[in-house]
């Protein structure tokens, strides 16, 4: 399985960024796996903050990040997206995709940078 994120960089406080996660390799539907996107800041422990279990659940997010980011998933596409509005500093960070079902696979992240 190969996971792959992009989408990350520099931006403003305020600002928006769209993460994208590409994944193939999967032996089972794409919509059978559950997405999930974490962070990992410098000196933190690598958090959730959002999840998607299939089309018909209601996806999860970290507390600071909900109202402004969106998990999302393209089945047909093999993609997860995270969308992240109202940015913060604190919002910096790694972020990283992660597939499960049985197993887990995570791809290498992608950084992003919240600052002026």
């Amino acid at each position: 399985v190969q996971v792959v994120e992009s989408g990350g960089g520099l931006v403003q406080p305020g600002g928006s960024l769209r993460l994208s996660c590409a994944v193939s390799g999967l032996q089972y539907p794409f919509s059978m796996y559950t997405l999930s996107w974490y962070r990992q800041s410098p000196g933190k422990e690598r958090e959730l903050v959002a999840s998607s279990s299939g089309p018909s659940s209601t996806p999860t997010y970290e507390e600071s990040v909900k109202g402004r980011f969106t998990i999302s998933r393209d089945n047909a596409k093999n993609m997860a997206y995270l969308q992240m509005n109202t940015l913060k500093p604190e919002d910096t960070a790694v972020y990283y995709c992660k597939v499960a079902r049985v197993g887990e696979s995570w791809g290498e992240g992608t950084p992003v940078t919240v600052s002026e």
